[in-house]
Parts: C-alpha cells; structure tokens; sequence
C-alpha cells in the first residue's frame, strides 16, 4: 500500500499546528500520570490546567539521571506486557538508560522516520542501504523500519565491513544510504584504494547524522559521492533517529512539531533564550504511549533557525548541533562519557592513579587512545606480561564503550597531573 508522506501535519498551519500540539499535550500529561514517576511529580497539575502550550513552563523537567535512577522500567506508564521493543544506551555511572515502545509506538516512529526520507526525495522505487550499527543502539532499526514503511528495498548492511559495502553498492544499484559522516570518508579511501569512482554507482542520496560534523565535510561527502546529504537529529529517549531532519533547502532540521513540543533553554538558568540563540534543547513527546517524557533535557546544544523556510513546512528548524552541555563524547556514532573509562580503569588492581583519553582522527575515522598509569610492581619487563595486561584493559573497556580504543601502558607518575580538575580528554580530531 502507497502512503502519501506529505502528511497532513505537515501541511498545517501554524494555529493549526499549535492547537494540535496543546490537545497532544494534555492527552500526555493524562498518560503520563498513568505511571508512578509522572504521578508523582505531576500530582498537582491535571490536563485541563494547560490552557496554552506556554503554561508547558508549569511542568518539570526530566533527566537523563531520572531515566537512570529509574532503570529499567520506572517510567513506564503501560505494562511491561503490552511494551515490544527495548532499547538501551549506557551512561556515565555503568546505569544504562532503558527506552521501551509499545507496538504502536514504533508504528508513530516508523511513519516520522519515513515522513523523513520522503521529504529528501527517496520514495519507494529506491534501493536504500543502511551502513549503520544495529541492535541495542536506536540509528539502526529506526532507519530501517522507516525505509520499509516507506516501501524501500532495505539491505540492513550493518557498520564496517568495507568491501562488501561496496559490492552491495555497486551490485544492487543502490541509490540511497544511511552511513555516519566519519565513515563515509574513510569508506572513500576504500574506493580509491579498489580503483573504483563513488560517482560511478548510483547513488543520490546519503542520510548522515550520529555524531556532529560540520558543514565541510557534508560538502565533502556530496562531492566524493556526487550526492545530496541531508542531516538528521535523533536521541534514544525520543524514539531514535527522526526527531528532526533537513528538507531539500539543507538550512536546519525540521523538527516535527506534531509529535514533539520543542524548547530552547539557558542550561544555566533554565529560562528560554531568544530566537536564534544557542541554548540547550528540551523536548516533551506527544505521541508516545509506553514511556512519555516531559521536558527532557537533551544537553544537546542548538539554536532555532529564525524565518520561514522556502520548502513552505511551518514545523520549526533547529540548527546544526554544536555540543553538548555536559561532558560526553560522541565516538563512531556511540555516546561515551569519560566516567565510564574512569569506572573501568579504576576496577583493575594494576592501574595507577591517572589516566588520559586522547581523541584523534587517523585519515578520516575518530580514534580513541587510552594512556594508562602502571602500579611500579607490575611495570615488569616481562613483555609477555605487559601485553597480557594490556589486552585485559583493552577488553573490559570494549565491553563497557562497546568500540575498542587503543591502550597504552605507561609508567607511574609519567603522565601530566594538575592541582586544579584533572585533565582527563584531550580532543585533537580537530587539529590540522
């Protein structure tokens, strides 16, 4: 069956557009009480107290350590029972946070994730391939099923494996991707190393995101694969990827507004900032059945994008992300947080003290090295040793990072120490 994506959301007007946003709004707050977190922290406001969407700065805001503290199911306001789908992302304290969907909740992300693809030109005659991780982390399946939905043929190609990307390419006529801007580069060197021209597939269109990048290397990736890429926002905590996404203009993302009520704030202060101004996002589900969330503080960093955009959707657009407000890394598309390196290192009898992560760029792939401090008993000369030491390290950080950095030992006190807050990430991926 052939949908037609440009929905009627997207069509709406701006007072049409607000009125379904405040019924969308109250129907959350009605489901949201539902379970015992909002219960609790919404005892005293009932849905018919929202008069406009700006009375949406009575309510409170919710965390990542809200998500944590109440790992696994504390926010769930419908049975475990009714929920099909988990899935999970680490976090700084070893908690992970746990996001589980109801059959139709994963019907509501499939359609914006294919209102998304339909919006850049991919419709269901293309061959889509997805480059990306699947399993626990959400940019896999959500993609996925968003291409199906749409009527895609989908090669779930997965991450890495160069070679037999590019045979899929080239041998299924491939003429759309999903793949990270990090891997896009490095895959390129691959191509030149085969003798092969990226501009001789037949590819059209790249749907990047995961990890910030900049404007350079979208122009880079268009130009290397004769393309139009377009950006994508997404989190775990508000479905996946398809939360915002460029239309044709590539000038912001437009963030749908139906299904998301959209803030920007002062991560300081907590208070709306102006109109094009960077502050931190806030977002508040509207559709969500298992596991509404109400002013999540993303800690992602953005600006509205001021005026109309030519494309004629009236949904807002958010900037390109710049950061973060916290401390988090963002490594091949998987969130890291230094805290989780410190928590394994500091588990290990043999390690010192003191730790340094290094991050860099190896021809166009991020790199991770870890420099670690070696108690004096165990710094031996016994090669054989060190390795052993070495590849336990290595290990136990894989399954804790879920990607593999490279370690090195070094001897007690030998790496730089500070009186004032410890040095612990040193980010060279942008030096030249």
């Amino acid at each position: 069956m052939q949908h037609d994506y440009l929905h009627k959301e997207e069509r709406l007007s701006r007072d049409e557009l607000t009125a379904l946003q405040l019924k969308r709004l109250r129907q959350t707050i009605r489901q949201a009480k539902k379970g015992i977190f909002y219960w609790d922290r919404l005892r005293d406001i009932e849905p018919e107290d929202i008069k406009s969407i700006e009375d949406i700065k009575n309510l409170p805001f919710t965390t990542k350590e809200d998500l944590r503290n109440n790992y696994p199911i504390g926010l769930l306001t419908e049975p475990v029972s009714k929920m099909v789908r988990l899935h999970v992302s680490s976090g700084t304290t070893g908690t992970p946070t746990a996001v589980l969907y109801t059959k139709k909740d994963l019907d509501t992300w499939a359609e914006l994730m294919a209102r998304c693809m339909y919006m850049v030109g991919i419709r269901s005659w293309d061959i889509f391939q997805n480059l990306s991780g699947y399993g626990l982390f959400t940019g896999g399946l959500g993609i996925h099923y968003g291409a199906e939905r749409l009527g895609c043929l989908t090669i779930p190609a997965g991450a890495g494996n160069s070679k037999r990307q590019i045979k899929l390419l080239k041998d299924f006529k491939v003429t759309a991707i999903h793949i990270i801007p990090s891997y896009a580069l490095h895959l390129a060197t691959v191509f030149d190393e085969m003798g092969i021209d990226p501009k001789s597939l037949y590819l059209k269109t790249a749907l990047i995101g995961a990890e910030p990048h900049t404007e350079e290397v979208r122009k880079r990736i268009e130009e290397i694969y004769g393309v139009k890429a377009y950006n994508s926002y997404g989190l775990s905590e508000m479905n996946g990827p398809g939360v915002a996404f460029e239309c044709p203009e590539q000038n912001g993302m437009h963030l749908w507004e139906d299904a998301y009520i959209l803030e920007i704030v002062d991560p300081n202060t907590l208070e709306p900032v102006e109109e094009g101004q960077v502050g931190e996002l806030v977002l508040t589900t509207l559709t969500r059945e298992g596991m509404p969330l109400i002013r999540y503080r993303t800690k992602d960093l953005t600006a509205i994008v001021p005026g109309e955009c030519p494309c004629g959707r009236v949904h807002k657009r958010i900037a390109r992300i710049t950061g973060r407000s916290d401390d988090m890394i963002i490594l091949k598309g998987v969130n890291i947080y230094p805290m989780q390196v410190e928590k394994v290192l500091m588990s290990i009898p043999e390690v010192g003290q003191n730790y340094l992560i290094i991050l860099e760029k190896e021809g166009y792939i991020d790199k991770m090295r870890v420099q670690v401090e070696i108690k004096d008993e165990y710094f031996v000369e016994d090669m054989r040793e060190l390795k052993k030491l070495q590849d336990k390290i290595t290990r136990r950080l894989r399954e804790e990072i879920l990607i593999t950095p490279k370690v090195e030992l070094v001897e007690h006190k030998s790496l730089p120490r500070s009186e004032g807050k410890a040095v612990r990430v040193i980010d060279k991926r942008n030096e030249n």
